[in-house]
């Protein structure tokens, strides 16, 4: 594991890197922060390192790039080789803690997997030969290697050094032959005699070797390839397949032709003729058992004429042939043994099923081969993952209650046994607080994981896909899907833990809001709300020549409450045929037949952006929810929308550019004058078209009609004026709009500085198009509730939203709150912007308030309650959270506003608005995240950059305490899905099915080994089977070799050097020789060296008991034969 160790880092100094630009400066005549607030976090608490969640791409057998070990529920291991080949074959020395790994590269590794990390030992490099198979017989420490050239050659594990015993394939093969073998596919032993070693080419020969007088004892030949073969444990047949489908018996003595031939999954045709080919059988396994007949396991050999059909396993027992279908392509599988000895009945009970995504168990002691539960976190590629969030430190009851709807979730017929793979013990990797992860996916689905220790588990999936109406072909979707794959995809989400609401917006322009709840029930008609958001403009094609002419716009005092200014909107009967563009139409139809909600996340809301004349809705691109507040924010490139989920009303909808104070250098003002543009929205409970306006203008909570349709006439005019005077921005403007807040500001387009005054900005005089343009590509880009002070000056708090856009504008927007209670359903509320709070370069990432003692103050939220519950059980979980003090003394500031940009982070007093520090982070780069976060105790800015720095900054003084090159930007998931969150964690993608943990405190770096899980623990070796006497005595049973004299350095000499290279690993004595130095290296290596020692001398005295028995064993039965026959005459025998 690659670890960071940072520590140079000095407090209160300035960290200058080449990537990132520090300089933390107060404001002028402003008392220094650190006068106030005594910050506790210092460099020391900061290092970076790994800590690592399971990849899908696993396998402890097969193909792929990383190689993994799985063992029993919670024990797993993420290895990774520095070359990057990939893994074309993998060996367990059993019950020895080492694996050995060949790779596409021609390199075999030996790792130790006695250590919590596991390192490699050894490395064994060939330059002449390609390695295509290898073998390492039970209890041997002599590695078998099959080359493509038709050799074989002979490893010492121990020492990984090659023997000079080598089988030439030209020996193997009868000398008559005029054509190369291939290469080798297949290498055994006899599980009778391990003298004889059975060599399979890929031309369909098969050779039985006896090593001992190096010479073939019997060929076997058939005119099909081979792809593997498999021994009976009697050793005197074994079963070959082929490329033609079919599969071969062969009895030992008998080469001349196969005993039989079968065809599992061909046609047999009558007259006797043989049957039609099939698919090649990549893979086939024969294991017998005692009590009945013996199985043979199968992959691959379907009929040509299967066209599309997914990839199977064919399981054959008796007269019983079942085929299981998988859902990815099969890589590779393995029977499961109650004996790891080859020589006895095998009693195979279950299959592992290497799949290219899925790792799949089949027992085999049930009817029907059900699979079992897995226990791995396997699922986060079922869809690819498109958004990801991060929470630690969560409320101690949220992981019991996700658990329990999640387990309602899982899918009947699996086995009733436990999980058959056992190995490896639990390490101390449970934190002491709940981490939760949440994934959203290209399939509309999220799921909820539990973090705590190093593994993941997954608690509860949520498919929103269920609350729309899924289109079968193109003809029904109408053309009004602004995305032609995955309509349903996550784009954001927003969750508040403590009240478990769950905010989600997905690629369509669509938000869908979900309460928690613990009962099932059945929702008649789905509560929808639709939202028109346009950007409006007059024509540009006349700029005025008088110059800019400041438009009319909502006053910082202005309410937008409903019932004071909310206009009359069309309702949802939008146009959508060929005489005209389309207009008020969402993107997606919201399910009209009755919902059934099973306990867990259930709909409360959902809510549409519409089309507006002919052009598709942008997407979201910025998303908050507050349960104490009962509101949902999002905004895109046109603007923001506050809807109140409680009442099912749209509260504010408003432009960017709409929300400056007119008299503020920061507006955009087009060069066209405009008239002023009222908010506008569509309710609606449901998507009939049958509904008349009034009834959809009716707040479902209430009987009365919204005062929208108090004026007929008033309503139609409006909609006239806004089908005239809107004009939408492309798709293509949106997107690009999405890449340039992400780019890096090139040197040739350096922008002013907007904070040598605060108060002022230089504004171009540039054409009108200009200024649109400049507009248009101003969007929110992330939103903050909070209770503060809306308004320079304020002495009491308020509610108050925090907005900030992708230009680096902060906008507080005041927020007028019902009392609680029936009140809080029935009244308005009321909201109004309040101007630009400050702006920073690049857009606002994230947004936070600190009190004056330096502590975070979060938003404030509503206890989770059941809304299935009763109304006393409902008022009695219902509390609002304790704001914090409602007042300023005057004169005084009792808030901080942290703010973070794409390129720098600033600290803002509160009420008086003025700023207290500022910080450069970078100038040649971009900040892709930024999260506040809690840290040993105190507050910090976490961020991470485009360039692969991840950096975080005290509160409030932003003094550097880490930075780090970690990652380089090398792909767009990572930007997507990186996070971070409290006590030093973070995670991101690397892969669409892997998820990297990282941690950037130093308290867990020190604590990692003690969480990481034990792979080796030693068992005891089952006892060999007994061969009986007789066997014994006349050489019937199993004939063992001593390979140490075959294959020794005396008796076969030195391999050639040219042909392999071997590599100390950084695990083994030599590695460890040359990183370690001086006395702690030498008592490290003393140590490693007697434990080694120790382990030997243990296996030498179990060995020493294990012979004694057997002796003793021996005598006795030979003392009982003396007396049995003693006073017999030789007749009588």
């Amino acid at each position: 594991m690659k670890k960071f160790n940072i520590r140079k880092v000095l407090d209160g100094l300035t960290a200058v890197s080449s990537s990132s630009s520090s300089s933390a400066t107060a404001q002028p005549g402003t008392p220094k922060e650190n006068d106030v607030v005594q910050e506790t976090l210092q460099s020391e608490h900061f290092q970076l390192c790994k800590v690592g969640f399971s990849s899908v791409q696993m396998t402890a057998f097969s193909l792929t790039e990383l190689p993994f070990s799985f063992g029993r529920a919670g024990v797993e291991c993420y290895c990774q080789h520095e070359s990057g080949a990939a893994v074309i074959q993998l060996q367990f020395l059993i019950n020895e803690g080492a694996l050995v790994s060949a790779l596409a590269d021609d390199s075999i590794h030996l790792w130790n997997l006695r250590q919590k990390i596991p390192a490699i030992l050894h490395s064994l490099k060939f330059s002449r030969e390609r390695i295509t198979y290898c073998h390492l017989p039970f209890q041997s420490k002599w590695l078998y290697i099959g080359t493509e050239r038709g050799n074989i050659h002979i490893v010492n594990v121990e020492s990984f050094t090659l023997s000079g015993y080598v089988i030439m394939w030209n020996k193997a093969i009868e000398l008559s032959t005029k054509t190369h073998p291939g290469p080798v596919v297949h290498i055994s032993d006899n599980p009778m005699d391990e003298g004889k070693l059975l060599i399979g080419f890929e031309c369909g020969v098969v050779v039985l070797w006896d090593l001992k007088s190096k010479k073939a004892d019997y060929r076997y030949n058939y005119d099909e390839a081979i792809h593997s073969v498999a021994w009976h444990h009697e050793g005197k047949q074994f079963v070959c397949s082929h490329s033609d489908g079919t599969l071969t018996t062969w009895n030992v003595r008998a080469p001349a032709k196969p005993a039989q031939i079968i065809t599992p999954h061909g046609k047999q045709p009558k007259d006797g003729k043989k049957p039609e080919p099939c698919k090649p059988i990549l893979k086939v396994e024969y294991k017998t058992t005692r009590a009945g007949d013996p199985f043979m396991v199968l992959s691959g050999g379907l009929s040509y004429d299967t066209v599309g059909r997914r990839a199977c396993l064919t399981v054959m027992h008796g007269k019983s042939t079942a085929v299981l279908e998988m859902d990815y392509p099969i890589v590779d599988f393995l029977t499961l043994c109650e004996t790891p000895y080859p020589n006895d009945f095998q009693e195979p009970y279950a299959v592992v099923v290497l799949l290219e995504k899925d790792l799949v168990v089949i027992d085999l002691g049930q009817i029907g081969y059900p699979i079992f539960e897995n226990p791995y976190p396997l699922t986060v590629h079922e869809s690819p993952v498109t958004c990801c969030e991060y929470f630690a430190d969560c409320p101690a009851e949220l992981i019991p209650a996700l658990y329990s709807v999640g387990s309602r979730q899982k899918r009947q017929g699996y086995s009733k046994k436990e999980w058959p793979i056992s190995g490896g013990n639990w390490g101390q990797g449970a934190q002491s607080y709940p981490e939760i992860i949440i994934t959203g996916h290209a399939d509309g689905s999220i799921k909820f994981w539990d973090a705590s220790a190093l593994m993941l588990q997954v608690l509860y999936k949520l498919k929103t896909a269920k609350v729309f109406e899924r289109a079968r072909g193109k003809e029904e979707k109408g053309g009004t899907d602004i995305v032609e794959e995955d309509p349903f995809a996550i784009q954001t989400l927003s969750w508040c833990p403590e009240s478990r609401m769950l905010c989600v917006a997905g690629v369509s322009a669509h938000i869908i809001i979900y309460r928690f709840s613990k009962q099932e029930v059945n929702t008649d008609v789905v509560q929808l709300l639709e939202v028109r958001m346009q950007c409006e403009f007059s024509d540009v094609d006349s700029p005025d020549p008088g110059g800019e002419q400041t438009p009319t716009l909502p006053t910082s005092g202005a309410s937008s409450s409903p019932q004071e200014s909310e206009p009359p909107t069309q309702p949802s009967t939008g146009s959508n045929s060929s005489d005209g563009p389309r207009d008020n139409i969402p993107c997606l139809q919201v399910r009209s037949s009755t919902l059934k909600q099973s306990p867990g996340y259930q709909v409360e809301l959902v809510i549409q952006l519409v089309w507006v004349s002919g052009e598709p809705p942008q997407q979201i691109t910025s998303l908050a929810i507050n349960s104490s507040y009962g509101l949902v924010v999002f905004g895109n490139s046109n603007g923001l929308a506050v809807v109140d989920y409680l009442q099912k009303t749209l509260l504010f909808n408003m432009g960017t550019s709409e929300l400056y104070s007119p008299s503020e250098p920061y507006q955009r003002q087009p060069h066209s004058p405009r008239k002023a543009r009222q908010p506008s929205g569509a309710l609606c409970d449901s998507n009939d078209g049958s509904n008349t306006s009034e009834d959809r203008c009716k707040s479902p909570t209430s009987g009365s009609t919204s005062p929208c349709n108090s004026d007929d006439e008033r309503k139609q005019k409006f909609i006239e004026k806004v089908k005239f005077k809107s004009r939408r921005f492309s798709k293509t403007v949106a997107n690009d709009f999405a890449r340039m807040s992400r780019k890096i500001s090139s040197s040739s387009e350096q922008k002013p500085d907007l904070d040598a005054k605060d108060n002022s900005f230089s504004r171009s005089r540039s054409s009108s198009v200009t200024s649109i343009d400049r507009e248009s590509r101003e969007a929110i880009s992330s939103f903050h509730f909070c209770e503060s002070f809306p308004r320079k000056a304020d002495g009491l708090m308020n509610p108050s939203l925090l907005v900030g856009t992708t230009q680096g504008s902060v906008m507080m927007v005041a927020l007028s709150l019902p009392p609680t209670g029936d009140q809080r359903l029935q009244q308005p509320v009321g909201i109004s912007s309040c101007g630009t709070l400050v702006r920073l370069k690049g857009g606002i990432l994230t947004m936070a308030l600190l009190d004056a003692a330096g502590t975070l103050l979060p938003p404030s939220y509503e206890q989770w309650y059941d809304p299935n519950a009763s109304d006393e059980e409902k008022e009695k979980n219902r509390r609002r959270r304790p704001a914090s003090p409602p007042s300023s003394q005057e004169g005084q500031d009792s808030q901080y506003a942290v703010l973070c940009s794409e390129k720098q982070a600033k600290v803002v007093a509160m009420p008086s608005q003025t700023r207290v520090y500022k910080h450069n982070i970078t100038e040649t780069s971009f900040v892709l995240r930024a999260d506040v976060v809690l840290m040993a105790g105190a507050n910090c800015i976490a961020c991470f950059c485009a360039n692969g720095h991840i950096m975080t900054l005290s509160l409030p003084s932003l003094r550097p305490l880490l930075d780090v090159n970690y990652l380089p930007l090398t792909d767009m998931r990572i930007a997507r899905t990186f996070c971070f969150s409290n006590l030093g964690q973070a995670l991101y993608l690397t892969s669409p099915t892997e998820i990297q943990r990282i941690t950037y405190s130093q308290e867990t770096c020190d604590n990692l080994q003690e969480m990481l899980s034990e792979l080796f623990t030693p068992v005891e070796t089952p006892e060999a089977p007994n061969r009986g006497f007789f066997k014994g005595l006349f050489g019937g049973g199993a004939q063992s070799l001593d390979r140490e004299d075959l294959f020794g350095e005396t008796a076969a000499g030195k391999a050639s050097r040219s042909l392999a290279q071997h590599i100390p690993g950084p695990g083994s004595m030599e590695g460890m020789k040359g990183a370690a130095s001086g006395v702690v290296g030498d008592l490290a290596r003393a140590r490693i060296a007697l434990d080694e020692r120790g382990q030997k001398l243990g296996e030498l005295e179990e060995r020493t008991a294990a012979m004694m028995a057997s002796a003793e064993s021996f005598s006795k039965h030979a003392h009982d034969m003396m007396l049995k026959y003693k006073d017999k005459k030789w007749y009588q025998l």
